[in-house]
């Protein structure tokens, strides 16, 4: 067994080669990145270290050369990934790379307001078209997208949504690293694994958990979709990360990412990290 993890300098990859690291010796892995000296410290412990740049398509085929099992974690690209996506699929059915494991988002499908959704369905059309075998891991929301409160709690004492009483099943970065490895290493995993944290929490739970950990006095203020536009715009943000992070709040609000399935946690054979401890680790430093 050979297994390539893509993106393995970023912050979920990084994770993954630590979690791989409890199943497999390391050189069994190919850390596949942009920059490989950003990956040195890979090499270093072990793992081979390959050039791997999906705006290069020509030169990926090469990089998966021996790979028995390749982790493709969602590029970061918005507008580009699909295409990223297709290429290394592509190279990876040329160089007869045995299965792929790919990273999408939890109830991704044609009618979710997520706006990550639609990139992840077409990846997954482009992997069921592929022929080879491949198993999708449906990641839920990452407790670490709501690090950016811990600060807002302190200045400003609230946290602005328009998602009303939707819940957020969130789980730290580790939990889905170690998922992903646990699959990596299992030869006959199920083909679709709908992943989240074991607790769904609201944003008054969020305000009251930001409180704890800061020792500020946060609450929640409720806004409307275009009063969440308006002060997200006096705040300073693109329009394009405006309509994000409403279009993120729209797709809590209709339940899209407060499914406890229990999936996660029995993958890595444990529960999943609270909401507390990976804020309150942020807030230590």
């Amino acid at each position: 067994m050979t297994i390539a993890v893509t993106g393995s300098t970023g912050a979920l990859g990084t994770l993954v080669v630590d979690a791989l690291a409890e199943h497999v010796s390391l050189d069994q892995v190919v850390a596949l990145a942009r920059d490989p000296q950003r990956a040195a410290h890979l090499g270093e412990r072990g793992a081979q270290v390959r050039t791997f740049d999906y705006d290069r398509p020509e030169d990926l085929a090469a990089a998966l050369h021996d790979v028995t099992d390749l982790l493709l974690i969602s590029s970061n690209a918005v507008g580009q990934r699909v295409e990223q996506h297709r290429a290394v699929i592509e190279a990876a059915r040329a160089t007869g790379v045995g299965r792929i494991v790919y990273t999408s988002a939890l109830g991704a499908s044609d009618t979710s307001l997520n706006p990550v959704a639609p990139d992840h369905v077409e990846t997954e059309r482009l992997l069921a078209d592929s022929g080879l075998d491949h198993v999708i891991l449906r990641n839920g929301w990452y407790s670490e997208n709501y690090l950016s409160e811990l600060e807002n709690a302190r200045q400003y004492g609230a946290v602005v949504t328009s998602a009303g009483d939707g819940t957020v099943a969130s789980a730290d970065r580790a939990d889905y690293a170690a998922a992903a490895a646990a699959v990596l290493t299992t030869p006959h995993a199920k083909p679709v694994y709908e992943l989240s944290g074991d607790t769904a929490w609201t944003f008054e739970e969020l305000a009251k958990t930001l409180s704890a950990v800061t020792g500020a006095d946060a609450e929640v203020r409720h806004v409307s979709p275009d009063e969440h536009r308006e002060a997200l715009r006096q705040a300073g943000l693109p329009e394009a990360a405006i309509e994000f992070v409403v279009g993120i709040d729209a797709a809590i609000a209709r339940g899209e990412l407060g499914a406890t399935t229990g999936e996660l946690s029995a993958l890595i054979g444990r529960p999943t990290t609270p909401l507390h401890d990976t804020l309150a680790a942020a807030e230590q430093g």
